[in-house]
C-alpha cells in the first residue's frame, strides 16, 4: 500500500512541477534558440510542451500501475463471506416475490 501511495505522490508532484518548469524555462529563455521566437510563439510552444509533459507523466503512471503484479492483492475472506451471504439472501427474496406474484394471479 505504501508503494502505491508513493507512486501516486511522485506522479502528482511531476504533473505539477513539469509544466511549471517548462513554462518557466520558456519564459526566461533557458532553452537554446528561444530568443528568436515571438512572444506569441513562445507562449504557444510552452503551453503545448507543458500539456505534453503532463500526458507523458500520466502514461508512465498508468504503465507502472499496469506493470504491478496482481497476485499480491488477496480479497478479505470476511468480505467474501458477507458478499456471498448477501447474494444468497437477495436470491431467496427474489424467488419469494415471484412466487407471491404467481399466487396473486
Amino acid at each position: 500500500m505504501v508503494g502505491v501511495v508513493n507512486k501516486f505522490f511522485i506522479a502528482s508532484m511531476l504533473m505539477w512541477i513539469s509544466p511549471v518548469a517548462i513554462l518557466y524555462g520558456f519564459n526566461h529563455n533557458l532553452f537554446p534558440g528561444l530568443g528568436q521566437l515571438s512572444p506569441e510563439s513562445t507562449t504557444l510552444w510552452s503551453g503545448i510542451f507543458a500539456v505534453i509533459s503532463v500526458n507523458v507523466v500520466i502514461v508512465f503512471y498508468i504503465y507502472s500501475a499496469m506493470k504491478e503484479s496482481s497476485d499480491k492483492h488477496v480479497p478479505d475472506p470476511a468480505f467474501l463471506a458477507d458478499a456471498k451471504g448477501s447474494i444468497n439472501q437477495s436470491g431467496t427474496t427474489e424467488g419469494d416475490s415471484s412466487s407471491d406474484r404467481a399466487k396473486e394471479e
